[in-house]
């Protein structure tokens, strides 16, 4: 069966999570908390190898400790926005801007027109050098340019609201990294 003979789509509910290779889980755990207000969560203690897991706006990132110096991410030289990337839509693009600048945080910025309407976008990147979007995209309309209906996104697994742990420093996170339920 070819992929143009499927009459149905796959039963899809939501994206759930993206996944990263990391250099330092650690680094990335601070990172995602810190610039991005990511959540550490619980993951299975079943998994025999190191990563952490962070949850917030809806969506997972799972981060996996790499195997070896030659298995670790590049960090690319150039902030490329026609490179692979994750987005994230904000409220106040300027806002963003000011706290990238607090951080040190490189980034560079774009801006699109359409129609009428003006999406600010900027560019940087992790530790690892993957590549992160933050726009104001929702100004844009969703305009399908077919007739098969769009789905609605499905809620997530309910959020527990206990506090397992705060992680507010880098040794904090160590400590925490290393304990079973962290171990991917």
């Amino acid at each position: 069966m070819g992929i143009h003979e499927i009459q149905e789509s796959l039963p899809l509910l939501s994206l759930n999570h993206v996944s990263f290779v990391c250099k330092s889980v650690i680094d990335s755990v601070k990172f995602y908390q810190e610039v991005l207000g990511f959540v550490l969560i619980k993951r299975p203690s079943s998994f025999d190898f190191e990563g952490a897991w962070l949850f917030n706006y809806g969506i997972g990132i799972h981060l996996l400790q790499c195997s070896s110096d030659s298995a670790a991410p590049r960090t690319p030289s150039v902030i490329n926005p026609k490179d692979n990337h994750i987005s994230f839509q904000c409220t106040n693009i300027s806002l963003v801007k000011r706290r990238l600048e607090e951080m040190g945080i490189e980034y560079i910025t774009a801006v699109v027109i359409d129609g009428g309407i003006q999406i600010d976008q900027l560019f940087f990147h992790d530790p690892d050098g993957y590549m992160i979007e933050i726009c104001d995209c929702q100004k844009l309309p969703v305009l399908p340019l077919t007739t098969q209906p769009l789905n609605k996104p499905s809620h997530a697994a309910p959020i527990k609201q206990k506090k397992l742990r705060s992680v507010v420093s880098a040794t904090s996170i160590c400590s925490v990294v290393e304990t079973d339920w962290m171990r991917i």
